[in-house]
């Protein structure tokens, strides 16, 4: 029996569903097997599991399918692999002839739908070594216990790319993005009803008659052969220009300001202690991190050395405020407690790295950008001069222009769109000559950049009288979408639906629990409904939050929301710089 993955939402769902589809479809006693994947299972598995899992499996060893490998004839392969042209066509080369095959037999498994052009390929060249050749429907990553990525971030510029030229790689992506929200919808048992954000673009709208159809079409051929109706689930599909302001906001919540502020990829934090250089990943395996990454920077630096306390006093270590110097003492004297204290001290590194660049120049900016935000200052009077609220930002040697963009894209932001002659001003005052598209082609995301729009800008919620840092008063647009979805309050004009509407979320039965006492909290998930989010085009870390949040709060709901990739503010300036250029052809296409 493999050790349990532990217990984390959606990765130990998918984790489940790979173990029952794959390695369970394929055990014999006592056999053990090679691994081979490609780029994206290599991520899936990774998001899901340790090699001490796919050990347990009967896995000796993980391959990677586009490498020359050693042949190891005596052994049979686990192929684990996405069905496009470039993996086939490496598993193909491992089975040329049977005097070449590089193994004794081969089992395959494809992320999802394999084009018959590419399954009729394999069965004229191999059919012979292959003992299994199945589907298992789970083409997304999931990245953490309520969140998933498609793993496509080139499909914001097919999106949004005004190019007429694109718009044959903006359909394959569309229908290729609607096979991937299928089979997040399958893996978590559910045909929901869905629905989209109707204005100010078409591409939620397509999107969500593409899944609804391709759901149709997979729970009438799914596994049991039975017609599933539509469960008490809802999947909302929005385009990324519904809310531009989170996107630029610098965030002071620890995840989302350490993405944003340090050089982290992959979920690889690097850092020096004790004059050694060391990397750290943030993960959900690390009970504290999860504890911690959605709490504002002050509560962290306050939580951390208060563990940090808990664990020297125990051993009468150290007294007073605990310093990084002073734990790496404290480790090398205590040997039981190091594994303990690493992550603390991990964490206390990530939170001062935060505070390091935060305290020079990103404090004075983060009250500019509130302020534009809300069109309120922090005691609630309403900003009468936005141009004057944004001055001091731009003249200021020490913001970076990446954050001088940001501000002034708030600032246009706030009032809705401006005139060709400000925003010209704008940017030869600040010298943004070779930038400025990333602040003009905000347009193709249908968000008002020029002229000024004639529309009202959404009304908000009012939650002034929700306890807040006064750097951090603005609340993400998602949070009041997930709610009144939950709620029932989403207007029909504006979120149709393009299904059935179930009966639970149409009036005929509340989904809100908020008043309800709950008795098994984990049981009641277990029944309740599910509202699946995608995003196109990218979420942030806040957004992300937002789900958890708004779980927490209505017990009977858990949100799980996801998107083509996940966003940091500096890499998507970037990309929107990019949405005028021309770019090389689409890298995903099944079956080029």
């Amino acid at each position: 029996m493999a050790p349990p993955v532990t217990e984390r939402g959606l990765k130990s769902v998918v984790w489940q569903k790979i173990k029952a589809t794959v390695f369970d479809d394929c055990k014999k006693e006592g056999e053990w097997k090679i691994m081979i994947l490609d780029e994206f299972t290599t991520k899936l598995l990774a998001s899901c599991c340790k090699m001490t899992d796919l050990l347990a499996e009967g896995i000796t060893v993980v391959e990677n399918i586009y490498k020359n490998r050693e042949p190891v004839r005596q052994m049979k392969a686990l192929y684990f692999i996405s069905p496009t042209s470039k993996s086939v066509d490496c598993f193909l080369r491992d089975f040329g002839s049977k005097s070449e095959n590089r193994y004794k037999a081969a089992y395959l498994y494809f992320t999802d739908f394999c084009p018959d052009s590419l399954f009729n390929k394999i069965k004229a060249s191999c059919s012979k070594s292959i003992r299994r050749c199945k589907e298992i429907n789970i083409s997304f990553i999931p990245l953490e216990s309520q969140v998933y990525t498609l793993d496509v971030p080139d499909a914001f510029y097919y999106c949004y790319s005004p190019d007429p030229s694109n718009a044959n790689g903006k359909d394959v992506i569309m229908e290729a993005m609607a096979e991937q929200i299928v089979t997040v919808c399958a893996t978590l048992d559910e045909n929901p009803g869905v629905r989209y954000k109707s204005k100010p673009l078409d591409n939620a709208s397509k999107l969500a008659q593409l899944v609804e159809k391709k759901l149709e079409n997979y729970y009438k051929i799914d596994e049991k052969s039975q017609i599933k109706g539509k469960t008490h689930s809802q999947l909302i599909i929005i385009d990324r220009g519904f809310d531009p302001v989170s996107t630029v906001l610098h965030e002071l919540t620890f995840q989302a300001m350490a993405y944003d502020l340090l050089p982290i990829e992959n979920d690889t934090y690097k850092y020096k202690t004790d004059g050694k250089e060391k990397e750290a990943v943030l993960e959900e395996d690390d009970d504290l991190w999860v504890r911690i990454r959605h709490r504002h920077i002050a509560v962290v630096l306050e939580e951390i050395p208060k563990l940090m306390k808990e664990i020297s006093s125990t051993k009468k270590a150290t007294e007073g405020k605990i310093s990084l110097s002073a734990l790496t003492q404290l480790m090398k004297k205590m040997p039981h407690f190091r594994k303990q204290i690493t992550k603390q001290v991990v964490h206390l590194n990530l939170a001062e790295d935060c505070m390091s660049k935060f305290k020079p120049n990103i404090e004075k900016l983060c009250k500019t950008e509130q302020d534009l935000a809300l069109g309120t200052d922090a005691e609630g009077q309403k900003v009468k001069d936005s141009m004057r609220v944004l001055l001091p930002v731009l003249l200021n040697k020490n913001h970076d222009n990446y954050d001088k963009i940001r501000a002034i894209l708030l600032y246009i932001f706030s009032i809705n769109g401006t005139t060709e002659e400000n925003l010209d001003r704008l940017i030869q005052n600040v010298k943004l000559e070779n930038e400025s598209d990333m602040i003009r082609n905000w347009s193709y995301l249908g968000v008002p950049i020029v002229p000024p729009s004639q529309q009202g800008k959404p009304l908000r919620k009012d939650r002034s009288a929700e306890e807040t840092f006064q750097l951090s008063r603005w609340t993400p647009f998602i949070k009041d979408i997930l709610e009144d979805a939950i709620d029932n309050r989403l207007d029909s004009k504006e979120w149709p639906y393009c299904s059935q509407c179930p009966a639970v979320w149409n009036g005929s039965g509340a989904v809100s629990a908020r008043q309800k006492p709950r008795a098994n909290y984990l049981e009641d998930r277990k029944n309740g409904s599910k509202l699946i989010v995608f995003v196109i085009g990218g979420i942030t870390y806040s957004e992300m939050r937002c789900a958890y949040e708004v779980s927490q709060a209505y017990k009977s709901c858990e949100v799980i929301i996801g998107s083509t990739h996940i966003l940091t503010p500096k890499k998507l300036l970037d990309d929107i710089k990019m949405l005028n250029k021309p770019k090389d052809k689409v890298s995903f296409i099944k079956d080029e």
